[in-house]
């Protein structure tokens, strides 16, 4: 079996132009030519292309792609193992950041006493910019203040713990999404639950109205959606629904 340029193209979501550079430099030399000159790539081909749009979307370059696959030493299955650890490694850093972009984000309330280099430390690079925005949107609130009055009680190893606990919920939502769990499921309604809980335990009474106001920000604001698509396509979408489907059902079962 074999595929003219423009059918890889299609599988692999690349253009022509790219196949055919990549033909140029020696990356991917199709393995037939039709009797007019026309490339034919046949499996062996695009499992060469899966390999090299792999390292190329983790950042090497083409000269360090070819030096990889082309190392006679190496097998498929160490290329296998080799590409699994380093898909884990960045699943693991686009959580942390996802963590500390969405704790810095629904901490509309967070008076958070830590120095500089702590907020750093703990959230990462993203918190500082959106900490005064959250005060100017929602200083006013009463959950802000209560919010304030709880995080004058809470040192470094609390805000650690904290981001953990986000950490763990950001995991559970990308686990779900990838294994076909429904939003309104009890599983995926347990997530949110969680979520709000999490909340309520070190922020302020966050009520089911409350968290269908924050799972709406999720969506309207690129910058959650993009926290969750990163972690997991589709992750802002399916938190969304879970949270509307907890509070659905909460809010029938205080008879409201």
């Amino acid at each position: 079996m074999s595929y003219s340029v423009g059918q890889v193209a299609g599988f692999a979501k690349v253009t022509v132009r790219t196949l055919h550079h990549y033909d140029e430099v020696g990356l991917l030399s199709p393995g037939g030519r039709t009797p007019a000159g026309y490339r034919r790539y046949d499996d062996a081909d695009l499992d060469r292309l899966r390999q090299i749009l792999f390292y190329r979307e983790l950042g090497f370059s083409l000269e360090e792609i070819a030096s990889v696959l082309d190392d006679r030493e190496v097998t498929p299955s160490e290329h296998l193992r080799r590409q699994h650890r380093l898909l884990t490694g960045r699943i693991a850093r686009l959580q942390q950041m996802a963590a500390a972009v969405e704790e810095a984000l629904e901490a509309q309330q967070m008076g958070i006493e830590l120095t500089p280099e702590e907020k750093f430390e703990i959230f990462g690079e993203g918190y500082l910019e959106y900490e005064a925005e959250s005060e100017q949107r929602w200083g006013e609130t009463d959950a802000w203040k209560q919010s304030q009055a709880k995080a004058a009680k809470l040192g470094k190893e609390d805000w650690i713990r904290i981001k953990a606990e986000g950490d763990a919920i950001m995991l559970r939502i990308a686990e779900a999404v990838r294994g076909g769990v429904a939003p309104d499921s009890d599983e995926g309604m347990a997530v949110a639950e969680d979520h709000r809980q999490l909340v309520v335990r070190n922020f302020y009474d966050c009520t089911y109205a409350m968290q269908r106001g924050l799972a709406e920000m999720y969506l309207a604001d690129p910058r959650f959606q993009e926290t969750y698509e990163q972690t997991v396509e589709g992750g802002a979408a399916w938190f969304h629904d879970a949270v509307i489907a907890n509070a659905d059902r909460g809010e029938r079962a205080a008879g409201r």
